[in-house]
Protein backbone atom coordinates (compact mmCIF):
# COMPACT_ATOMS: atom_id res chain seq x y z
CA UNK A 1 0.00 0.00 0.00
CA UNK A 2 1.15 3.34 -1.60
CA UNK A 3 0.48 7.05 -0.31
CA UNK A 4 -1.74 8.97 -2.32
CA UNK A 5 -1.24 12.36 -3.11
CA UNK A 6 -3.49 15.76 -2.87
CA UNK A 7 -4.42 17.43 -6.29
CA UNK A 8 -6.56 19.97 -7.23
CA UNK A 9 -9.40 20.22 -9.89
CA UNK A 10 -8.26 22.02 -12.75
CA UNK A 11 -11.04 21.27 -15.16
CA UNK A 12 -11.79 19.14 -18.23
CA UNK A 13 -10.63 18.35 -21.31
CA UNK A 14 -10.24 15.95 -24.20
CA UNK A 15 -6.50 14.08 -25.21
CA UNK A 16 -6.39 12.26 -29.00
CA UNK A 17 -4.99 8.97 -29.04
CA UNK A 18 -2.82 7.34 -32.15
CA UNK A 19 -6.01 6.30 -33.33
CA UNK A 20 -7.81 9.46 -33.87
CA UNK A 21 -9.99 8.84 -30.77
CA UNK A 22 -10.69 11.44 -28.18
CA UNK A 23 -11.14 10.32 -24.89
CA UNK A 24 -12.33 12.97 -21.80
CA UNK A 25 -10.21 13.70 -19.32
CA UNK A 26 -9.94 15.73 -16.03
CA UNK A 27 -6.90 17.63 -15.86
CA UNK A 28 -5.39 17.28 -11.78
CA UNK A 29 -2.71 19.36 -10.42
CA UNK A 30 -0.24 18.58 -7.74
CA UNK A 31 0.49 22.45 -6.27
CA UNK A 32 3.19 21.67 -3.45
CA UNK A 33 2.08 18.43 -2.53
CA UNK A 34 4.97 17.78 0.15
CA UNK A 35 5.74 15.26 2.84
CA UNK A 36 4.93 17.19 6.57
CA UNK A 37 5.13 14.61 9.03
CA UNK A 38 4.95 10.46 9.10
CA UNK A 39 2.59 8.67 11.89
CA UNK A 40 4.43 5.51 13.59
CA UNK A 41 3.51 2.62 15.08
CA UNK A 42 5.90 3.69 18.13
CA UNK A 43 3.94 6.92 18.65
CA UNK A 44 0.42 6.57 16.96
CA UNK A 45 -0.28 2.55 16.29
CA UNK A 46 0.13 2.69 12.70
CA UNK A 47 1.80 3.94 9.87
CA UNK A 48 0.64 6.73 7.79
CA UNK A 49 2.21 10.03 5.75
CA UNK A 50 0.58 13.13 5.72
CA UNK A 51 0.81 15.48 3.11
CA UNK A 52 0.45 19.02 2.90
CA UNK A 53 -0.71 20.89 -0.19
CA UNK A 54 -1.28 24.54 -1.67
CA UNK A 55 0.52 27.61 0.07
CA UNK A 56 -1.76 29.43 2.69
CA UNK A 57 -1.24 32.74 4.08
CA UNK A 58 -0.24 32.83 7.55
CA UNK A 59 -3.37 34.85 8.99
CA UNK A 60 -5.23 30.92 8.46
CA UNK A 61 -3.29 28.89 9.88
CA UNK A 62 -3.56 28.19 13.56
CA UNK A 63 -0.08 28.41 15.98
CA UNK A 64 0.48 24.63 16.72
CA UNK A 65 -0.12 23.96 12.73
CA UNK A 66 2.61 26.60 11.82
CA UNK A 67 5.08 25.27 14.49
CA UNK A 68 4.83 21.85 12.66
CA UNK A 69 5.06 23.15 9.35
CA UNK A 70 8.13 25.04 10.82
CA UNK A 71 9.43 21.71 12.47
CA UNK A 72 9.32 19.85 9.29
CA UNK A 73 10.92 22.88 7.34
CA UNK A 74 8.19 23.38 4.87
CA UNK A 75 6.40 26.26 4.01
CA UNK A 76 2.56 27.14 5.09
CA UNK A 77 0.17 24.53 3.17
CA UNK A 78 -3.41 25.17 2.54
CA UNK A 79 -5.08 21.54 2.39
CA UNK A 80 -3.33 18.40 4.71
CA UNK A 81 -4.08 15.10 4.90
CA UNK A 82 -3.05 11.49 5.77
CA UNK A 83 -2.36 8.05 4.13
CA UNK A 84 -1.91 4.63 5.38
CA UNK A 85 0.83 2.13 4.50
CA UNK A 86 1.69 -0.49 5.25
CA UNK A 87 4.69 -0.57 7.08
CA UNK A 88 7.85 1.69 7.75
CA UNK A 89 8.87 1.08 3.81
CA UNK A 90 6.06 3.11 2.96
CA UNK A 91 7.31 6.50 4.52
CA UNK A 92 8.36 8.89 2.01
CA UNK A 93 10.88 11.21 3.77
CA UNK A 94 9.77 14.54 5.35
CA UNK A 95 9.83 17.38 3.43
CA UNK A 96 10.36 15.64 -0.16
CA UNK A 97 7.98 16.88 -2.92
CA UNK A 98 5.36 14.13 -4.66
CA UNK A 99 6.24 13.61 -8.62
CA UNK A 100 2.84 13.26 -11.03
CA UNK A 101 4.99 10.52 -12.21
CA UNK A 102 3.86 8.72 -8.76
CA UNK A 103 1.17 7.37 -11.07
CA UNK A 104 1.48 5.69 -14.62
CA UNK A 105 -0.53 5.36 -17.51
CA UNK A 106 -3.48 3.04 -17.29
CA UNK A 107 -3.57 2.29 -13.67
CA UNK A 108 -6.82 2.61 -11.82
CA UNK A 109 -7.54 5.06 -8.90
CA UNK A 110 -9.78 5.77 -6.60
CA UNK A 111 -10.21 9.87 -6.29
CA UNK A 112 -12.02 11.65 -3.02
CA UNK A 113 -13.58 14.67 -2.94
CA UNK A 114 -16.84 16.91 -2.09
CA UNK A 115 -19.30 17.18 -4.21
CA UNK A 116 -20.81 20.80 -5.86
CA UNK A 117 -22.74 21.93 -2.83
CA UNK A 118 -26.59 22.89 -4.39
CA UNK A 119 -27.98 24.78 -1.10
CA UNK A 120 -31.11 24.03 -0.43
CA UNK A 121 -33.86 22.22 -2.06
CA UNK A 122 -37.02 20.69 -2.60
CA UNK A 123 -37.44 16.80 -2.41
CA UNK A 124 -38.49 17.00 -6.13
CA UNK A 125 -34.88 18.02 -6.99
CA UNK A 126 -33.18 16.59 -3.79
CA UNK A 127 -34.57 13.28 -4.45
CA UNK A 128 -36.34 12.90 -7.69
CA UNK A 129 -39.86 12.82 -6.44
CA UNK A 130 -42.52 13.00 -8.66
CA UNK A 131 -45.18 15.56 -7.06
CA UNK A 132 -48.55 16.32 -6.51
CA UNK A 133 -50.47 16.40 -9.51
CA UNK A 134 -50.74 19.74 -12.20
CA UNK A 135 -54.27 20.29 -12.34
CA UNK A 136 -57.01 21.68 -10.72
CA UNK A 137 -57.96 19.77 -6.84
CA UNK A 138 -54.29 20.61 -5.54
CA UNK A 139 -54.03 23.74 -3.81
CA UNK A 140 -50.75 25.50 -4.24
CA UNK A 141 -48.80 21.73 -3.56
CA UNK A 142 -48.25 20.66 -7.13
CA UNK A 143 -44.28 20.39 -5.98
CA UNK A 144 -44.59 19.25 -2.21
CA UNK A 145 -43.44 15.67 -0.81
CA UNK A 146 -46.58 14.73 0.44
CA UNK A 147 -47.02 13.17 4.44
CA UNK A 148 -43.98 13.21 6.29
CA UNK A 149 -45.78 10.92 9.32
CA UNK A 150 -48.11 8.64 10.84
CA UNK A 151 -50.14 8.93 13.84
CA UNK A 152 -50.04 9.66 17.43
CA UNK A 153 -47.99 6.62 17.33
CA UNK A 154 -45.14 6.75 16.86
CA UNK A 155 -45.85 10.60 16.61
CA UNK A 156 -42.57 11.78 15.10
CA UNK A 157 -40.67 11.61 11.83
CA UNK A 158 -38.18 8.96 11.08
CA UNK A 159 -34.80 9.74 11.08
CA UNK A 160 -33.53 9.48 7.33
CA UNK A 161 -36.73 10.53 5.84
CA UNK A 162 -36.62 12.14 2.04
CA UNK A 163 -37.44 15.50 2.53
CA UNK A 164 -36.27 19.07 1.68
CA UNK A 165 -33.19 20.17 2.57
CA UNK A 166 -29.21 20.93 1.71
CA UNK A 167 -28.24 19.51 -1.44
CA UNK A 168 -24.63 18.26 -2.38
CA UNK A 169 -21.31 18.74 -0.68
CA UNK A 170 -20.83 15.30 0.10
CA UNK A 171 -18.03 13.51 0.58
CA UNK A 172 -17.81 10.97 -2.27
CA UNK A 173 -15.40 8.83 -4.04
CA UNK A 174 -15.27 7.86 -7.29
CA UNK A 175 -13.53 4.46 -8.28
CA UNK A 176 -11.64 2.40 -11.08
CA UNK A 177 -10.48 5.67 -12.88
CA UNK A 178 -8.39 5.09 -15.24
CA UNK A 179 -5.13 7.74 -15.81
CA UNK A 180 -4.83 8.19 -19.40
CA UNK A 181 -1.63 10.43 -18.91
CA UNK A 182 0.93 12.26 -16.73
CA UNK A 183 3.12 15.47 -16.80
CA UNK A 184 5.58 15.54 -14.67
CA UNK A 185 6.75 18.46 -15.42
CA UNK A 186 3.73 20.95 -15.12
CA UNK A 187 2.91 18.52 -12.45
CA UNK A 188 -0.50 17.35 -14.02
CA UNK A 189 -2.50 14.27 -13.84
CA UNK A 190 -4.85 13.51 -16.58
CA UNK A 191 -7.74 10.99 -15.09
CA UNK A 192 -10.50 9.41 -17.73
CA UNK A 193 -14.10 10.32 -16.94
CA UNK A 194 -15.34 12.84 -14.54
CA UNK A 195 -14.00 13.24 -10.73
CA UNK A 196 -16.50 14.77 -7.28
CA UNK A 197 -15.89 18.37 -6.61
CA UNK A 198 -15.87 21.71 -8.51
CA UNK A 199 -12.96 23.30 -9.96
CA UNK A 200 -10.60 24.52 -7.74
CA UNK A 201 -11.39 21.81 -5.14
CA UNK A 202 -9.36 19.69 -3.35
CA UNK A 203 -8.78 15.81 -4.38
CA UNK A 204 -7.18 12.47 -2.92
CA UNK A 205 -5.97 10.96 -4.98
CA UNK A 206 -5.00 6.58 -4.09
CA UNK A 207 -4.53 3.52 -5.82
CA UNK A 208 -7.49 1.39 -6.43
CA UNK A 209 -8.39 -0.84 -3.78
CA UNK A 210 -10.43 -2.65 -5.80
CA UNK A 211 -7.71 -3.69 -8.95
CA UNK A 212 -4.10 -5.01 -8.27
CA UNK A 213 -1.59 -1.95 -8.93
CA UNK A 214 0.13 -2.96 -11.88
CA UNK A 215 3.89 -3.47 -12.16
CA UNK A 216 6.44 -0.89 -11.90
CA UNK A 217 4.63 1.87 -9.87
CA UNK A 218 7.48 3.62 -7.68
CA UNK A 219 7.51 2.84 -4.32
CA UNK A 220 7.38 4.37 -1.93
CA UNK A 221 6.42 7.38 -3.83
CA UNK A 222 7.97 9.12 -7.14
CA UNK A 223 9.76 12.22 -5.69
CA UNK A 224 10.52 15.61 -7.58
CA UNK A 225 13.78 16.22 -8.17
CA UNK A 226 14.25 19.82 -6.46
CA UNK A 227 15.73 22.31 -8.66
CA UNK A 228 19.70 23.21 -8.51
CA UNK A 229 20.85 26.27 -5.90
CA UNK A 230 22.68 27.85 -8.64
CA UNK A 231 21.26 31.15 -9.64
CA UNK A 232 18.94 31.29 -12.65
CA UNK A 233 20.58 34.32 -13.84
CA UNK A 234 24.01 36.18 -14.71
CA UNK A 235 25.34 37.88 -12.28
CA UNK A 236 28.01 40.81 -12.89
CA UNK A 237 31.65 39.36 -12.32
CA UNK A 238 33.22 40.71 -9.05
CA UNK A 239 34.64 43.93 -9.72
CA UNK A 240 32.65 45.70 -11.91
CA UNK A 241 32.32 49.41 -11.11
CA UNK A 242 28.45 49.47 -11.83
CA UNK A 243 26.10 47.71 -14.03
CA UNK A 244 26.38 49.37 -16.69
CA UNK A 245 30.56 49.81 -16.58
CA UNK A 246 32.41 48.67 -19.74
CA UNK A 247 35.71 47.84 -18.14
CA UNK A 248 36.83 45.74 -15.28
CA UNK A 249 38.83 47.37 -11.84
CA UNK A 250 41.18 44.56 -10.51
CA UNK A 251 40.84 44.07 -7.30
CA UNK A 252 44.67 43.38 -7.00
CA UNK A 253 47.55 44.86 -8.47
CA UNK A 254 50.83 42.86 -9.55
CA UNK A 255 54.10 43.75 -7.18
CA UNK A 256 55.80 45.05 -11.13
CA UNK A 257 52.97 47.25 -11.49
CA UNK A 258 53.02 48.53 -8.04
CA UNK A 259 57.09 49.60 -8.31
CA UNK A 260 56.07 51.78 -11.42
CA UNK A 261 53.09 53.13 -10.17
CA UNK A 262 55.47 54.59 -7.20
CA UNK A 263 57.82 55.42 -9.50
CA UNK A 264 55.34 57.72 -11.34
CA UNK A 265 54.17 59.30 -8.30
CA UNK A 266 57.47 59.86 -7.20
CA UNK A 267 58.78 61.77 -10.25
CA UNK A 268 55.65 63.93 -10.36
CA UNK A 269 55.88 64.63 -6.98
CA UNK A 270 57.46 67.46 -4.58
CA UNK A 271 59.14 67.41 -1.76
CA UNK A 272 57.57 68.58 1.24
CA UNK A 273 60.26 71.39 1.86
CA UNK A 274 59.78 72.36 -1.90
CA UNK A 275 56.37 72.67 -1.22
CA UNK A 276 56.64 74.97 1.79
CA UNK A 277 59.10 77.08 0.12
CA UNK A 278 56.56 77.53 -3.32
CA UNK A 279 53.60 78.58 -0.68
CA UNK A 280 55.81 80.87 1.23
CA UNK A 281 56.78 82.59 -2.00
CA UNK A 282 53.14 82.90 -2.97
CA UNK A 283 52.48 84.47 0.36
CA UNK A 284 55.05 86.85 -0.28
CA UNK A 285 54.17 87.91 -3.55
CA UNK A 286 50.79 88.33 -2.54
CA UNK A 287 51.96 90.71 0.52
CA UNK A 288 53.82 92.60 -2.01
CA UNK A 289 50.72 93.14 -4.29
CA UNK A 290 48.43 94.42 -1.65
CA UNK A 291 51.28 97.28 -0.65
CA UNK A 292 51.69 98.32 -3.92
CA UNK A 293 47.69 98.65 -4.39
CA UNK A 294 47.55 100.75 -1.60
CA UNK A 295 50.41 103.02 -2.21
CA UNK A 296 48.43 103.61 -5.42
Amino acid sequence: MRTGVIAKKVGMTRLFQEDGRHVPVTVLALEGCQVVSHRTADRDGYFAVQLGAGEAKQKNVNKPQREAFAKADVGLKMRVAEFRVEGEDGLVPVGSHISAEHFIAGQKVDITGHTQGKGFAGAMKRWGFGGMRATHGVSISHRAHGSTGNRQDPGRVFKGKKMAGHMGDRQRTQQNLEVVRTDAARGLIFVKGSVPGSENGWLLVRDAVKIATPEGLPFPGAILEKKSTQPEHDEAPAGMVEAAAEHEVHEQVDAEHQEELLKTQEAGADTDAEIEAAADENTADGASASDESKES
